[in-house]
């Protein structure tokens, strides 16, 4: 009678532990972030093609095609695991990889606007729509992910919750950061004052 009632009572405990909660926020968070790098590989699998649509047009203007390239492989050397995720150095590097990655494609869209010819061709305009595409696509994933994060952070950090997620290691995760953020707070000035003559 004895372990019957200690065994309900145990029961009754785990069942508002929060465990199964944590353990499906958890996925939702692996999920979210896969779905991220899922959209950062379709990024780097278009850069090829779209150096080599630019190539063709833009040959002397090597050193922006050449530091896209450099960018791609720096993107695609990194050690992509779900752990990557839990740690916050590493998302960190990675997080800045990506940047330059961003960095080095916004220099040859610069390019592009040099050569009317380039900006015209079908292949061009393909591969920008693909790109412009899963750029917003990144967009999308990052925000899921950032929302998954919190849902589990909030789980994770919450009494009595918190006391299953310490006892299974469930820590909080960390979060995409912005680079620059100060630099960002401030608005953008724009000045239309110099006029062409």
């Amino acid at each position: 009678m004895k372990r019957l009632l200690l065994l309900a009572l145990l029961s009754s405990t785990l069942t508002g532990c929060g465990y199964n909660t944590l353990q499906a926020q958890d996925e939702n968070v692996n999920a979210a972030w896969s779905e991220v790098l899922n959209q950062y590989q379709r990024r780097a699998d278009l850069v090829p093609n779209l150096v080599n649509v630019v190539k063709g047009y833009a040959a002397h203007e090597e050193k922006v095609l050449i530091e896209v390239t450099e960018a791609r492989a720096k993107v695609s050397g990194m050690q992509i695991t779900p752990e990557l995720a839990k740690d916050e150095a590493a998302l960190a590097q990675f997080q800045q990889a990506q940047a330059g990655m961003t960095s080095a494609l916004s220099r040859l869209m610069v390019v592009v606007e040099k050569y009317p010819d380039l900006k015209a061709n079908q292949n061009f305009l393909d591969l920008s729509a693909q790109l412009e595409g899963t750029e917003n696509r990144i967009t999308v994933a990052r925000n899921r992910y950032i929302e998954s994060v919190r849902t589990f952070n909030t789980t994770a950090r919450s009494f009595p919750t918190n006391l299953t997620a310490k006892m299974f290691d469930l820590n909080p995760k960390p979060n995409f950061k912005v680079e620059n953020e100060k630099a960002i707070s401030n608005a953008p000035s724009v000045d239309f004052t110099s006029e062409k003559k």
